[in-house]
Parts: structure tokens; C-alpha cells; sequence
């Protein structure tokens, strides 16, 4: 099994620890990874782009010429699509659905992936604890700088959010504080460092060995 350092808030080590093998050391699955980040994106795409068909368009509602005797192409409205002004065809509509799936062993794959690709690239970090006597932004700021980490952007992972830590992670905009049971392909891709607690990390272990 894999073994790396168990951290204190100080940045100081504690002791080793292992790592399971069939979590942060599998042969990463790049394809199931990259459709796990296209999923992610795509569900938070909001549908908001919209054009107007020739129905909508406000006016048109006069024959502009006559149908024939003028020699023009004959024409119904003003707002028909070949019309500066007009109607657009096949625009997209707020109506459109970006949504995609994947089951949920390409999900776990994926998880696994991005976790053997943060262990394998040492951007996995094991905190022994993690926990404020007060709210402050400045003390996960000095937890930070004790880790030589802050100015990445960072995905924090406990096993359950607590007031102080969730205050002080709230005004870094490069810090994203989730439990165990939330770790995603996108967000540990997306984070250049991953600060996990030790009963985050043993949890999270067990929840992944047994889906």
C-alpha cells in the first residue's frame, strides 16, 4: 500500500499512513474521467440563449407589396427570415436540454481516477485535524501558508462541516470546503491540491469499497 504524510495543522508530520491501493492507485481511466467532466459542466449549463422565430418578432403583420404585377419575389411579411429584422430559423431556445448521464460504476471510476491522478501528481494532502477555536478567514489563511499552499486553488474535504472552519473557508475564493460524501471527478480535478482529514480520508475509503 501506498504510504504519505499525516499533517498537523502546523504543516508539521505526525506519523505515515497508508493508502488503499484500489482507491489512489488504480490505473486512472482517462476516458470515463474526461465524459465525468463534460457531465459536470454540461448539468450546470443554464439553457438561457434565445431567439425569436418569425411568429414572435414584433410587426410584419401588413403584406409589403402585392403578390403579383410589381416584378419583386413574392413576399408575406417583413419579419420572414430572409428580412433584415426578421425571424431566426432553428435558433436555440431557452427550452433546450444540455443534460447528460453516466451509471454510476463510470462515476465511481471516474472518482477513483481523479483520485489516483491527485495522489500520483503529490497533490493529496492528509491533515490530521482540522478545526478553529474562532471564524476568521486568517486562521485557513495561515493553514495555507503552513501547507506552502496559498495561492492554489484547494478542495477541502471533512467528514462534517463545522461553523468555524466553513466561516473561515467562505471569503478565499480559490477554497472549496465539502464533506466526504460530496467529492466529485470535477471538483478534485479542478482543485490543484486536495486537503483532506484523516476521518474524511477513512470514510470517504469506506464508502468507496463498498459501492
Amino acid at each position: 500500500m501506498a504510504k504519505i504524510e499525516l499533517l498537523n495543522i502546523n504543516g508539521e508530520k505526525v506519523k505515515d499512513i497508508k493508502l488503499n491501493d484500489n482507491i489512489f492507485a488504480i490505473e486512472p481511466n482517462d476516458a470515463v474521467l474526461h465524459n465525468a467532466i463534460v457531465l459536470n459542466m454540461a448539468n450546470a449549463r443554464q439553457a438561457s440563449a434565445s431567439t425569436k422565430t418569425r411568429s414572435e418578432v414584433r410587426g410584419g403583420g401588413r403584406k409589403p407589396w402585392k403578390q403579383k404585377g410589381t416584378g419583386n419575389a413574392r413576399q408575406g411579411s417583413i419579419r420572414a427570415t430572409q428580412w433584415r429584422g426578421g425571424g431566426i430559423v432553428f435558433g436555440p431556445t431557452p427550452n433546450k436540454n444540455y443534460k447528460k448521464k453516466q451509471n454510476k460504476k463510470e462515476r465511481r471510476l471516474a472518482v477513483l481516477s481523479a483520485l489516483s491522478y491527485k495522489n500520483l501528481d503529490k497533490e493529496l494532502i492528509i491533515l490530521e485535524n482540522l478545526s478553529f477555536e474562532d471564524n476568521k478567514t486568517k486562521n485557513m489563511i495561515n493553514l495555507l501558508d503552513n501547507l506552502k499552499i496559498r495561492n492554489n486553488k484547494v478542495l477541502v474535504v471533512v467528514d462534517e462541516l463545522t461553523e468555524n472552519v466553513c466561516l473561515a473557508c467562505r471569503n478565499l475564493p480559490n477554497v472549496k470546503l465539502v464533506t466526504f460524501e460530496e467529492v466529485n471527478a470535477f471538483d478534485t480535478v479542478n482543485a490543484d491540491n486536495m486537503l483532506i482529514t484523516e476521518s474524511a480520508l477513512n470514510k470517504l475509503e469506506e464508502v468507496l469499497t463498498r459501492e
